[in-house]
């Protein structure tokens, strides 16, 4: 059945000629059409423009009307960059952070990262998978309708695997786009201590084999960052990844420029993802490549870390992502509204340069350009409505309310 959205103030994101990322200025330009209509046939937009071009239906029968209300219609949220699924909440380290305890301070006494795994691993898969829906349900409510979901939290074949099916079970289950990225490259586990060589050896030689063997994942990552993996560590792993056709999305530069990007991008990373801390080497290295930079701003805030340079990265022609860093430890929030909302006071973007982080180059990042992250004919429609709202940058200006009155995935309003 066909389902035509009425009553739109202003469509945003629109694109008669699809790109696969904006970059440097072009981030600043936003094509909308006020007083317009979208249509919608098997799940994909068919049709939209201004209303006095709109052609009427042609078989109330076969068409269901939608009314925005006077709202607007974004393309949903694209959020390249999240560990949803994970066990329990840390808010004990959130204490130890107030009282002025540092990352890596919580860490070196069994917190962070490991803190995590210990809970996944006792946790039975089907009650992991219920918490993580419910999850995933939540960020969708918020406009999220693509999503990247890593592993992590386990640091062993059976729990790494395990938070995979999850994922795969997310996937099956929820209209929401969803890609699935390897990262048990995250920390050292505990029975690994002090033998970080055999632990690599066995993400490398086991647990990457087996999630391609079970077709369980799109990407692979490595958190390549002082006391954790280094650069030669994180070459040895993507290498490795490209021999079963897999792309790397990796963590560098939360704490330390220590050579990660331009690494990654000589290995063809899709994205680098964090860049807290940047050198004049790790923007040059990524002029003229396909890679796109992320930026996690709920991290930094949740931290007090300083915030990724976005201002510097799009005025020297690059592209930028934005993305969540839904994780239990340094950024427990999903709400992409949020992260919208930072970028505009903290990174000192415009509206229009968030949407594009937001939309289109997050979409990019998971290879999603060619089928969400704006309003283009045959793109599939997963779009959200919001409340009558005064413009496009109310959005993010309104940083404590949730502004989305209903969301549509797949063609289906849920």
């Amino acid at each position: 059945m066909k389902k035509i959205i009425k009553n739109i103030a202003e469509l945003i994101q629109v694109e008669d000629n699809p790109k696969i990322w904006v970059a440097g200025k072009e981030m600043s330009s936003l094509k909308t059409i006020k007083d317009a209509f979208l249509e919608i046939e098997n799940g994909k937009i068919i049709d939209f423009g201004s209303m006095n071009e709109w052609k009427g239906v042609e078989d109330w029968n076969k068409t269901e009307i939608i009314d925005a209300k006077g709202g607007m219609v974004f393309p949903s949220y694209c959020d390249s960059h999240t560990h949803l699924v994970f066990a329990k909440n840390r808010e004990k380290e959130f204490i130890d952070k107030i009282n002025g305890l540092s990352y890596q301070e919580i860490a070196n006494r069994g917190g962070g990262i490991l803190n995590s795994v210990e809970a996944l691993r006792d946790m039975p898969e089907d009650d992991l998978y219920e918490i993580s829906l419910n999850r995933l349900n939540e960020v969708i409510k918020l406009g999220t309708g693509a999503i990247e979901i890593k592993t992590g939290y386990g640091l062993s074949m059976d729990s790494e695997l395990k938070i995979l099916r999850v994922i795969q079970r997310l996937k099956e289950k929820s209209k929401a786009t969803i890609k699935s990225t390897l990262l048990a490259a995250h920390a050292v586990p505990n029975e690994y201590k002090g033998d970080k060589e055999s632990y690599l050896n066995l993400v490398i030689n086991e647990i990457l084999p087996e999630a391609v063997k079970n077709k369980l994942i799109d990407y692979i990552d490595i958190f390549c960052e002082k006391n954790y993996f280094s650069v030669n560590d994180m070459n040895r792993l993507l290498i490795a990844a490209k021999e079963f056709n897999i792309k790397a999305k990796v963590h560098v530069n939360q704490f330390n420029s220590i050579g990660g990007v331009s690494e990654s991008v000589k290995q063809n990373a899709l994205s680098v993802d964090h860049l807290e801390v940047m050198k004049e080497e790790d923007f040059k290295s990524l002029a003229d490549s396909n890679c796109m930079p992320t930026a996690l701003p709920g991290c930094s805030f949740f931290l007090g870390i300083s915030y990724t340079p976005a201002r510097e990265i799009i005025d020297k022609g690059l592209p930028l992502a934005l993305a969540s860093d839904y994780n239990p430890g340094s950024s427990p929030s999903g709400n992409m509204n949020f992260i919208s909302s930072l970028g505009c006071i903290k990174l000192k973007m415009n509206p229009e340069e968030v949407i594009n982080s937001t939309t289109i180059n997050s979409a990019y990042a998971m290879d999603l350009s060619e089928s969400l992250g704006s309003i283009s004919k045959g793109k599939k429609a997963n779009l959200f409505i919001t409340k009558p709202i005064s413009s496009y940058s109310y959005l993010a200006y309104n940083f404590s309310n949730n502004l989305i009155d209903k969301i549509i995935l797949e063609g289906e309003l849920l």
